[in-house]
């Protein structure tokens, strides 16, 4: 357990302003950038022991933030792709 919140400003710190513009213009990357930060949260309250958790919920939390995360850094690189592509 690392006890350190993993947020995706600290994730993808070169990519805060494509997030920014993706968060304002895409209601699914919005989306998962809030339920990323909500799972995040908990695993973190988990961590230092503010809401316990079982183990295997823990463990299923950390894999759905991994899944988010993978989400959100696809959808980045998409969009980075569309900008050079188109400009």
């Amino acid at each position: 357990m690392t006890h350190v919140p993993h947020e995706l400003s600290e994730e993808f710190p070169n990519k805060i302003e494509i997030m920014a513009r993706l968060r304002a213009e895409n209601g699914h990357f919005s989306r998962l950038y809030d339920e990323y930060h909500d799972v995040n949260r908990a695993i973190h309250r988990a961590e230092t022991l503010v809401e316990p958790v079982a183990p295997d919920a823990e463990e299923e939390l950390r894999r759905r933030r991994v899944r988010l995360k993978d989400e959100i850094w696809a959808m980045i690189r998409a969009a980075e792709c569309a900008e050079s592509a188109g400009g």
